[in-house]
């Protein structure tokens, strides 16, 4: 990608995710990777599921263990429920435990026609965009503990559609709602659920869509289990 996107962290750690461990998908690059060096500056360690870029997950690796944490590459495809599961029990025999998991993998396939969406597109962003967070999520629940942390990655075109990324968009909308209901059904058990959307070149759209509606917090008991949230980093 060019330029190349900003993923270094802006501020010094603060410790805040000491002795944690984070589980992210699509880790490699852009916004994966950007949360793989953040958390590992925040001093977690990390478990990173990458598709098939070699390159770009060695150097996300060599970014974590610049922060002094560790870091192990798990690859594979999120669309396969086996895989999940066998990426969750990789993390927890590396790292004995598992307290954050970022949904972040995703893939979107620009399309002028609407007529011209194929059967097999659809089929396949709505496998890695949907069923890859349903997935490791469920591989990742019975090892979240109270105070564990789901991060759902989404997108502006959530709420402000995109003509030449309709499946995309809808996707992305699909998981605002996953997050809402999976986070009423895990207050319970003390573990939170939020989604986090990039905004790059979507700043314009604040005035249109709200700022309120990019910022509200959904919550299952009145207090902060699920958010949509608008990170500067990201795509």
């Amino acid at each position: 990608m060019h330029p190349e996107p900003d993923y270094r962290p802006r501020f010094p750690g603060a410790g805040r995710l000491t002795s944690k461990v984070a589980l992210i998908t699509g880790g490699d690059s852009g916004i994966g990777r950007a949360c793989s060096v953040l958390f590992a500056r925040e001093g977690a360690d990390i478990a990173m599921i990458y598709l098939e870029e070699e390159r770009d997950a060695r150097k996300t690796q060599e970014l974590i263990e610049e922060e002094g944490r560790r870091a192990v590459l798990v690859k594979g495809d999120v669309r396969t429920p086996a895989f999940c599961r066998k990426a969750v029990a990789q993390c927890i025999e590396e790292f004995e435990h598992l307290d954050v998991l970022v949904n972040n993998a995703a893939e979107q396939h620009a399309q002028e026609d609407f007529a011209k969406i194929s059967a097999e597109q659809l089929e396949k962003t709505f496998q890695t965009n949907v069923f890859g967070y349903f997935y490791m999520t469920q591989a990742a629940l019975p090892h979240l503990k109270k105070d564990s942390a789901i991060v759902n990655t989404t997108s502006v075109t959530a709420y402000r559609g995109s003509s030449h990324l309709i499946d995309y968009s809808a996707t992305r909308g699909a998981i605002v709602t996953f997050t809402r209901s999976l986070a009423k059904a895990l207050v319970k058990d003390g573990i939170r659920v939020s989604s986090s959307m990039s905004l790059r070149s979507a700043v314009d759209d604040f005035s249109s869509i709200g700022m309120q509606n990019l910022t509200r917090h959904h919550t299952a008991n009145r207090s902060r289990s699920s958010s949509v949230q608008s990170p500067h980093d990201g795509r």
